[in-house]
């Protein structure tokens, strides 16, 4: 059910169909356009309120209605999908992470080698080539 008032438009939805973060999400792509006010006493609806920043017609109002209608739909796709990619995008990430741990130690432990604070790694013909040339 739709009620234009002056230059606000209502609406409500049942949010069953629709999880809350797809709403804030749709919500906060509006706000530079219009004001909104959300409204949920019976705990399954939900009524939001679009008013606009400047003066709107009823056509333009419609029209930003099924705006917000796609925006939230596209966010509650959004949400499903991060759903259904959690596991295999926990798995990427922790592959990298562990590459690069790993490649990093490694990485470490040849600087360790390479270091040679004392001056003893070195082979036993340029040591003792060097003390017979001086």
């Amino acid at each position: 059910m739709t009620k234009i008032k002056g230059n606000t438009l209502k609406f409500s939805f049942n949010l069953k169909d629709y999880p809350l973060e797809a709403l804030y999400g749709a919500a906060y792509v509006f706000l530079d356009k219009v004001y909104l006010f959300l409204n949920s006493k019976p705990k399954e609806k939900i009524e939001v309120s679009l008013k606009g920043k400047k003066k709107l017609s009823k056509k333009q109002l419609e029209k930003l209605k099924g705006e917000f209608l796609n925006e939230l739909f596209n966010y509650t796709i959004r949400i499903k999908m991060a759903k259904g990619n959690r596991k295999i995008r926990e798995f990427i990430i922790g592959q990298a992470l562990i590459s690069a741990y790993g490649s990093e130690s490694n990485q470490e432990d040849e600087m360790k080698y390479k270091d040679d604070p004392l001056g003893i790694a070195m082979s036993w013909e340029d040591k003792y080539e060097k003390k017979g040339k001086k």
